[in-house]
């Protein structure tokens, strides 16, 4: 006979619900201290806009997570290819929107490309691939700007496309969110990544392509950075070598809060975009709430590990009950 499970084992035996409630105790929490003023339409439009490059580029750390890697190049690639679309509209090469963003992406496509080779390959550490790549990235992106940089002027109609009242960005990000909900659920793609997260070994024996698989994944992370630098041109209207600089860490850091593991095989689309929610609107709660500068850092940095260490508990759980079912 089956045992029933109590509110408290249903509420826990998911991560997404989980962070679903956490969320709502935190929204809860933000509007009192606020006096009401958070939630408004406003206010979630900028969350979504002024976050939607972390929230973007986390579902190809998501794949890369889920192998059992890290990519650290992420924001520095973005400042490459950011760099070069900003200069080809400075000098009036080319301001067709589409193909700037085309030329972004395969830039960064090629940069993932060389990452997940040397990775794969060359079996070369993740960690270690893009350290270097990060600093190679970022150095081209400074070589190329010559002491320059692409003001709002220079791309004015460019950021029409990601300007404040726009709709470009929030249809970037629906659009991918659904299509990797997808890819990674129902594809065969989807359940060769966590394969080879969860056994590499296993999955070369079973016929997969692993070193195939881990290319693939640096190359959709550098695909999607490489996209994030044209938004980040157009959402905030200027391209600068340092643009994003040290932000790759919010980036990972709303995959773990996510419930991604980071050594691999486990995580969700789902649980990526709940999780890049959550910083975000931490982000833009601190500020608003009154509390100083230098207390923001501090309090950031309590609730991810909570949130990081609820999401253990749960997991913990949800093994538990996987075993019991199996010794019945």
């Amino acid at each position: 006979m089956k045992e029933k499970k109590s509110l408290w084992q249903k509420l826990t035996g998911s991560r997404e619900v989980s962070l679903v409630l956490i969320l709502i105790v935190l929204l809860i929490v933000v509007q009192i201290l606020s006096g009401g003023s958070f939630l408004t339409g406003r206010n979630i439009s900028e969350i979504f806009r002024n976050n939607s490059l972390t929230m973007l580029m986390a579902l190809g750390m998501l794949c890369v997570l889920l192998t059992g890697g890290i990519d650290i190049s992420i924001t520095s690639v973005l400042a490459f290819s950011g760099m070069s679309i900003g200069l080809l509209q400075k000098y009036d090469i080319l301001h067709n929107t589409l193909l700037l963003f085309l030329i972004a992406a395969c830039i960064g496509l090629v940069c993932g490309l060389i990452n997940g080779t040397i990775i794969s390959r060359g079996h070369v550490a993740p960690i270690i691939c893009t350290m270097g790549a990060m600093y190679i990235w970022r150095g081209l992106a400074y070589v190329i700007s010559n002491n320059a940089w692409a003001s709002g002027e220079d791309v004015s109609g460019f950021s029409d496309f990601g300007k404040d009242g726009s709709v470009g960005p929030y249809i970037i990000l629906l659009v991918a969110y659904v299509i990797f909900f997808i890819v990674m659920k129902w594809t065969r793609f989807g359940r060769r990544i966590y394969a080879v997260g969860s056994n590499a070994e296993a999955a070369q024996v079973s016929g997969i392509n692993v070193p195939s698989v881990l290319t693939q994944v640096y190359m959709v992370m550098g695909l999607l950075a490489g996209i994030s630098g044209a938004m980040s041109v157009s959402v905030y209207a200027s391209a600068q070598p340092n643009m994003q600089y040290g932000k790759e860490m919010d980036v990972i850091a709303a995959c773990v809060i996510g419930g991604v593991s980071m050594s691999g095989g486990r995580g969700s689309v789902v649980g990526t975009f709940l999780g890049a929610l959550f910083y975000a609107i931490v982000a833009k709660a601190l500020p608003l709430v009154g509390l100083q500068a230098i207390w923001q850092n501090l309090i950031k940095g309590i609730i991810i590990l909570a949130v990081v260490l609820l999401n253990v508990i749960t997991q913990r759980t949800m093994d538990r009950a996987n075993l019991e079912r199996r010794e019945i």
